[in-house]
């Protein structure tokens, strides 16, 4: 059974936080509520998050300070931030948001369709991902425990198939993007272009011969 991915919603307005779980709730994953910067830093020690709605405009610790903070961690840097804000300052603001490292910048009021198609595009990145590192692990204890290499070449081609699959489907989506007029379009993108470059990376050092 594939273990639900964990969703981390960080708003310091209780109604705010009601409403993404509202919206968020069909995807059927787990969410997580933090009320402050302070307290997301603190989930984040803990937990693994395939991504996270961050509210700018917080008491404190605001939304682009706490990002540089997840940015600056080596456990939680490349988990996608999506920017949730009730404030328009222009084009500069929302550059400010991708510089911090966000993925998208979305102001609200916002289409809880659209919001929740887009934290679907990083659930499932993150849940293959997972399942990949997993079936990768599972490859080396065969192994390094000197089976079969027909075994090993099986599970290995098994890996590579189900990879070349999610690469056919960001490939599609990555061209879905090119054509929106959206600024968080190209970011989204090249996120998913280097996770799934990565993938592909460790996955080849696991062939006979590499390196």
């Amino acid at each position: 059974m594939v273990q639900k991915a964990k969703i981390l919603l960080v708003d310091d307005r209780p109604e705010n936080l009601l409403a993404l779980e509202a919206i968020l709730s069909a995807l059927d994953q787990t969410l997580v509520r933090a009320s402050s910067g302070e307290e997301a830093l603190k989930a984040l020690l803990t937990d693994d998050f395939a991504v996270i709605l961050l509210d700018v405009q917080m008491p404190g610790m605001d939304g682009f300070e706490t990002a540089a903070h997840i940015k600056r961690r080596e456990r939680t840097r490349d988990i996608p931030i999506i920017f949730l804000t009730a404030i328009n300052h222009g084009p500069h603001h929302t550059f400010r948001g991708y510089a911090a490292g966000a993925v998208d910048y979305i102001s609200k009021p916002f289409d809880p369709w659209v919001l929740r198609a887009k934290v679907s595009v990083f659930v499932d990145l993150y849940t293959k991902n997972c399942q990949l590192k997993e079936q990768a692990a599972l490859l080396r204890l065969q192994l390094e425990a000197g089976e079969q290499q027909a075994i090993g070449g099986a599970l290995l081609g098994e890996l590579s198939a189900r990879l070349a699959s999610v690469e056919e489907q960001a490939e599609a989506l990555t061209k879905q993007l090119a054509g929106s007029t959206e600024a968080g379009a190209a970011v989204t993108a090249a996120h998913l272009e280097r996770k799934l470059a990565s993938l592909r990376q460790a996955l080849d050092a696991l062939r006979p011969g590499a390196n």
